[in-house]
């Protein structure tokens, strides 16, 4: 699998940030508007981090030796959770994003306020998420080995048409 692009995540928030602010803008315009975003929603996003980065930890530990016993699965998987949460944060940056930008022209009211600055905590909290999540993609990469670019050289790949020729 291949590293998520850190410029993608950037163009999945904006995609985001876009549908979500224009999603709130035509429910808003309706007389509906959003509660508020609780405090539990970054107090999560934050714990999954730490968990997401606890896994991730425990993979880099294993590729420096400090862990012998760790299982290629668990490594995999690993991987695969934080290139999830990379994704997912990107797409919550996106759209508590779209709340602050909603409640921007209205912040002299304090509810507005009130709704605009838990939101604006939410961003940072899903901030965290992406980020952690590139990271331990980072952690979870084996680095190229000094034989493998030697191991292939002045061979000829099976099912090439030299190998055929030989044949």
């Amino acid at each position: 699998m291949r590293r998520t692009p850190i410029r993608w995540l950037v163009e999945l928030a904006v995609a985001a940030a876009l549908v979500g602010w224009l999603v709130l803008w035509l429910l808003e315009s309706r007389g509906t508007y959003l509660a508020d975003v609780p405090w539990v929603v970054d107090v999560s996003l934050l714990l999954l981090s730490g968990a997401v980065f606890w896994a991730g930890w425990t993979v880099r530990a294993y590729q420096r030796g400090r862990r012998p016993d760790l299982d290629a699965l668990r490594a995999a998987r690993t991987y695969v959770l934080g290139k999830a949460a990379a994704v997912t944060g990107s797409l919550l940056v996106g759209w508590y994003l779209a709340q602050v930008l909603v409640v921007l022209g209205d912040l002299d009211v304090e509810s507005r306020r009130a709704h605009g600055l838990a939101a604006l905590w939410a961003v940072g909290a899903a901030l965290v998420l992406c980020v952690v999540g590139v990271l331990v993609e980072r952690f979870c990469e084996l680095p190229p080995s000094d034989d493998e670019g030697k191991e292939h050289e002045g061979r000829t790949p099976p099912g090439s048409p030299e190998m055929d020729a030989r044949a």
